[in-house]
């Protein structure tokens, strides 16, 4: 386990080192950071001074070299929009996103495993059709629709909860309800059909014909080998959410890095760019290790090289 804790944090280097490269070339394709920064009325002179001090002059292999020097250091320059550097002003947003993916993924997951085990029990019955129904529905629904409808009918038709902002836990109702309803069903689906494989091995079987009450077997037995699957989607899905949330933060105005992202996108803000989808990206590899060493921790046979 620790060789291979150790070989998957050596790994991490050279996964950032591409996306560093892949942000890099993202950036300089999108357009003219000096045209960008500066207003119509700049002068030659004016555009010239700023292609100096920004090291846009230089060849494109040593402004990439300058560029990971200073992500190493963890300057991915200043936001024009905001006028500090970008990294504080991304961290500063992450409990915010955290906020919303953790009371995203409790939902989904306070909802997935009864609905998935009582649907696998009652297979082939209408509970188990209801169920299956309700998940592929709500997969289906897309985000931001679901969002709109909330707000619709909860804030403006019942004035219940608030539109938009962060505050207490009536602001993180809807929106965490809209983030968590997709993976809540597709979590569902997943619990049903790992219960079903498990439900049919033989050592069910055994515990059956012991006698024992069903209760017993499926929350001793049946559940903690059912399981791993569940945590395959919730380790990733939850790393997901940290930069998937853009769509939903956008519409109830959550104040997260998701929301952050869309603007210094659409202000073409490069800095803010850089600096978020970099601590996207180690939250991601992070997050999957950390689902490996679960995997471990919940089955002693799985074993890492």
């Amino acid at each position: 386990m620790k060789s291979y804790i150790v070989k998957s944090l050596l790994q991490i280097i050279p996964v950032l080192l591409l996306v560093s490269l892949i942000v890099f070339i993202l950036v300089r394709v999108t357009g003219d950071p000096v045209a960008l920064m500066l207003p119509e009325t700049a002068t030659a002179e004016d555009r010239a001074v700023l292609t100096e001090a920004l090291g846009l002059d230089q060849p494109l292999y040593k402004q990439y070299i300058t560029f990971l020097g200073s992500a190493i250091q963890g300057d991915f320059g200043t936001s024009f929009r905001y006028g500090e550097s970008a990294l504080p002003l991304v961290l500063e947003r992450l409990p915010a996103s955290f906020e919303l993916a953790v009371a995203a993924m409790i939902f989904a997951i306070v909802m997935a495993i009864p609905l998935g085990i009582l649907s696998a029990v009652k297979r082939n019955t209408f509970t188990d059709l209801l169920i299956s129904g309700i998940s592929v529905i709500g997969k289906a629904m897309p985000n931001f629709w679901m969002g709109i409808m909330l707000i619709l009918l909860f804030s403006v038709i019942l004035g219940a909860l608030p539109v938009s902002g962060r505050g207490g836990i009536e602001h993180l109702l809807l929106p965490a309800f809209t983030l968590g309803i997709g993976i809540g069903a597709q979590m569902t689906r997943l619990v049903r059909s790992s219960m079903l494989e498990i439900l049919n091995q033989d050592y069910i079987v055994t515990a059956k014909s012991k006698g024992l009450r069903p209760f017993i077997i499926i929350m001793k037995h049946a559940f903690r080998n059912g399981l791993i699957p569940v945590v395959t989607i919730v380790g990733l899905q939850f790393t997901s959410l940290i930069g998937g949330t853009l769509i939903t933060e956008t519409v109830f105005a959550w104040p997260g890095l998701g929301q952050l992202l869309v603007t210094a996108v659409n202000t073409h803000d490069m800095a803010i760019v850089q600096a978020a989808v970099f601590v996207i990206a180690l939250i991601v590899i992070i997050g999957n290790l950390l689902t490996d060493i679960t995997y471990r921790l919940l089955d002693p046979r799985i074993t890492y090289r």
